[in-house]
């Protein structure tokens, strides 16, 4: 029996709350990626395993917010919490290993398109996986092709977003890279919802219905607390928000004479006890009579 399918049964309260977690997520784990880029290489595992963090917490919270608006006609929907817990997992893990090749390699050349083609397929397998933690009276089906085209949208903007991240320049770029990485989880979910079909086995089984509230929530609780604790420790943090490193002392500049410094400096005359400029030769001999 065909099972019919509604995923917007908030309307658009839904998709527009968890593209917002999907930026969110993809805001601080790229600003934390940018943060790693600055300093030195003893501190640089922990603020790339904090972005990736992030990240596959902001992606696992935008696929349940997302599901919260899924029904299902004539079954109602339960969730596997092992399953469930394992994708949030795993988008960790596969997120944080292309966040690490980026922040170790750069954002160039064949780092970059490996980082980024592994963090786009763990934005995909944790929506898969997320899927086959979904339980209810039948079984899902997908179209081949649509799902290739998720996981191709998936790995486009994932690498666009690292690629943006690994540029280093200044908040409002991250702002943008955050943007096109919530694009990627958002539109890969949503490609990968119409590629599915339902299948129920038998005869109705009651109104159909999302995942409760009271089962969801606690899931959502943690991801959501953590992304909460790393916005605060990004955003007190100065250099995460500048996107730059502090500037180098003018006499630390390399190509500057010391010589041409000392002389910038010595440009205001000397003071004497009273508060006084001292004058120097050449002011008394342009005060000496012309007529002499």
């Amino acid at each position: 029996m065909q099972g019919t399918v509604d995923g917007f049964s908030y309307g658009a309260v839904t998709p527009l709350v968890a593209y917002l977690m999907a930026c969110l997520g993809g805001a601080l784990g790229l600003r934390c990626t940018t943060r790693s880029l600055l300093v030195t290489h003893s501190w640089r595992p922990a603020w790339l395993a904090l972005g990736s963090a992030a990240i596959g917490s902001g992606i696992w919270t935008m696929h349940f917010v997302a599901m919260m608006g899924f029904t299902i006609a004539d079954t109602p929907i339960h969730y596997d919490k092992p399953i469930t817990y394992a994708s949030l997992g795993l988008a960790i893990v596969m997120v944080g290993v292309g966040v690490f090749i980026v922040g170790y390699r750069g954002a160039t050349g064949i780092p970059l398109f490996t980082g980024g083609t592994i963090t786009g397929l763990g934005v995909a397998s944790m929506h898969y996986l997320g899927m086959a933690g979904v339980r209810f009276h039948g079984r899902f089906t997908y179209n081949t092709l649509t799902v290739a085209v998720s996981v191709v949208i998936a790995v486009v903007a994932a690498t666009a977003a690292l690629w943006a991240a690994g540029q280093v320049r200044g908040f409002l770029w991250s702002v943008g890279a955050s943007l096109v990485m919530g694009l990627a989880v958002s539109g890969m979910h949503y490609t990968g919802m119409a590629a599915l079909g339902v299948h129920l086995d038998g005869a109705a089984h009651g109104g159909g219905s999302g995942p409760e509230a009271s089962v969801l929530a606690p899931m959502l609780i943690g991801p959501l607390a953590f992304l909460l604790l790393a916005g605060v420790l990004v955003i007190f943090d100065p250099l995460v928000i500048m996107g730059r490193p502090q500037r180098t002392p003018v006499e630390h500049k390399p190509g500057v004479p010391a010589a041409a410094v000392a002389a910038h400096t010595d440009r205001r005359p000397a003071l004497h006890e009273g508060r006084q400029p001292a004058r120097r030769p050449e002011d008394h001999r342009s005060r000496t009579p012309q007529n002499r």
